[in-house]
């Protein structure tokens, strides 16, 4: 690929890369990759928490995405149906692997030596399990929100792109999304 090709891709706003994209232009859809490259991969990696399935799941991820690139309406959603579509795929294969229980000498080590009374630890790593829990518990709705505000940090306005939804409703979303992990939680504790 020449310089002056490669620069003007660079250039070129993301709706006509879509446009170009779903024509069969390779060029284009190598350009989508690179901007949404580190966006794909950090989505993907704070659902599974492992660097090797991340960067396998990245390219999946992609790979589905030019598949169905047809059904995209309007090339400016596309980056909240791309966020959607790692989600989701995160989601599946977090559900399907086996949870392996493994700890590294090193972070073993670093843990006993801590300040912080054992019982604390013990208590927020519990509570952070049953958070982890009572998200697994939600329907998909209440936990991409949860997650996307609390362990993505997205703003509001940004949820409302991502979510093609008001403001007003996201805000709602949020409150109930968070009635309703408090209930699932509180549902853990007195079981």
């Amino acid at each position: 690929m020449s310089a002056t090709l490669s620069q003007n891709l660079r250039e070129c706003p993301l709706e006509e890369l879509i446009v170009r994209s779903k024509n069969g232009d390779r060029l284009a859809m190598d350009e989508i990759c690179v901007r949404f490259d580190r966006q794909v991969f950090a989505i993907a990696y704070r659902r599974l928490e492992n660097w090797d399935e991340a960067l396998e799941l990245k390219q999946d991820v992609f790979i589905q995405a030019f598949r169905k690139l047809d059904q995209l309406e309007t090339p400016e959603a596309f980056p909240g149906w791309l966020r959607q579509i790692v989600v989701r795929m995160a989601i599946n294969r977090a559900t399907r692997r086996r949870r392996i229980a493994s700890v590294d000498a090193a972070i073993l080590e670093a843990t006993m030596g801590c300040d912080q009374d054992p019982s604390e630890n013990v208590i927020a790593l519990e509570t952070r399990e049953q958070v982890r829990r009572g998200l697994a518990g939600l329907k998909d709705l209440d936990r991409e929100t949860l997650v996307a505000f609390y362990f993505e940090r997205q703003s509001l306005v940004e949820m409302s792109e991502n979510f093609s939804a008001p403001v007003g409703t996201i805000k709602r979303r949020l409150h109930t999304a968070r009635k309703r992990l408090a209930e699932a939680c509180s549902d853990m504790i007195a079981v």
